[in-house]
């Protein structure tokens, strides 16, 4: 029998996020999806957290803490629940961090892990997407060739987050095209590179405090030295479900943001002689909005207990990420219709809700637990 009862560390470890998400975070959610800028001062006190420093290993600078998935997912629901362009960009330093530590070599660690331990936030980030409509983790068009020693990357990524102001970019691209996932390698690329170009910030539909760029690669030269896990390589496949099961768990907070919003606006919203919550249309969709984000949650959970026990999650995460693309987006737009004609003025935050909802079906590659 599956079991997800939460130990002591994880349960303070969802306190604690909780309640900044719901202090800090929260009420600085719209004046962000606004002005599309996140506070540094936030930026600030979500590093006291220790969200990627508590990670890292002693020897770098870090605290040493464990990695485990299922904490991941907690505390990517939670700081999705408070907003999910503060959360992406709170988390985005990890895109880096975490597969260095998991697959990188012995320098590869010396080299790009002290810096993340730094005082403050410190800018990192993953270039993953392509600007097409049937993008393919498998079938990558960025391709990596082995030349003269080096690797020269060529290709297009899309909404790679922060990708301006990070001095490195973690880019994955297809070393042996037919070979799949398995064919695709990471390389730490230095944003000054020769043949690296930033374009101009993406306008998005929703994620509007999450600065993402697109990133031309042409004919950019990087040593053998800056492929991770060296001549070993990577195990791509992992990395993917993990970062399915964090935008999965991120979907959940979003879910469950809107709908406690839309319950409790049902019940003190009256029409026709009582609470609005108390009629049979309107409880029922409550009802199956709750249903949803659990079955989400505990996708994501199941899918984040396989990688904690060292299995091939690549099932398991897919499921639990379009599951979770879906049902986000369907009990957002249900609290929409609830709160009828002011869910969709801004005085109430299910309309940048049902905005951000809609990024997961669209999005790879965003977060990593």
């Amino acid at each position: 029998m599956i079991s997800f009862d939460l130990n002591d560390e994880q349960k303070m470890v969802r306190e604690t996020v909780a309640a900044f998400a719901v202090e800090q975070i929260r009420p600085a959610a719209r004046s962000v999806d606004e002005s599309g800028a996140i506070p540094s001062d936030l930026l600030a006190k979500a590093c006291e957290l220790g969200l990627v420093v508590g990670c890292l290993p002693e020897n770098v600078g870090g605290y040493g803490d464990p990695r485990v998935a299922v904490t991941g997912a907690i505390v990517a629901e939670e700081l999705a629940y408070g907003d999910l362009s503060c959360a992406l960009h709170a988390l985005a330093p990890r895109l880096l961090a975490f597969p260095v530590i998991e697959m990188g070599t012995d320098v590869q660690r010396a080299r790009y892990l002290p810096p993340l331990a730094a005082d403050g936030f410190v800018v990192a980030t993953a270039a993953m997407m392509e600007p097409a409509f049937d993008f393919d983790p498998a079938d990558m068009k960025t391709t990596a060739q082995h030349i003269s020693g080096d690797y020269v990357i060529n290709g297009e990524k899309c909404y790679v987050p922060l990708a301006a102001e990070s001095k490195t970019i973690l880019v994955y691209a297809a070393g042996s095209p037919d070979r799949g996932l398995a064919g695709v390698e990471g390389f730490v690329v230095p944003r000054d590179s020769p043949g690296l170009k930033i374009s101009g910030r993406e306008k998005n539909m929703g994620l509007k405090g999450l600065a993402t760029f697109e990133v031309t690669f042409e004919k950019c030269r990087v040593a053998a030295e800056n492929r991770l896990g060296g001549e070993q390589g990577m195990n791509f496949a992992r990395l993917l479900s993990e970062s399915r099961v964090a935008m999965a768990a991120m979907a959940v907070g979003v879910a469950r943001a809107a709908f406690e919003y839309a319950r409790d606006y049902a019940k003190e919203r009256k029409a026709f002689g009582g609470p609005i919550a108390t009629k049979q249309a309107i409880a029922f969709m409550l009802a199956d909005m709750a249903i949803e984000v659990d079955a989400m949650r505990l996708l994501a959970w199941e899918a984040a207990s396989w990688l904690d026990k060292g299995d091939d999650a690549n099932k398991q995460s897919y499921q639990a990420r379009n599951y979770a693309a879906a049902a986000a987006l369907s009990v957002a737009d249900n609290a929409v219709q609830i709160l009828g004609g002011h869910g969709y003025i801004r005085e109430h935050p299910v309309e940048m809700w049902l905005r951000n909802a809609r990024a997961f079906g669209v999005v790879e590659g965003l977060a990593i637990v």
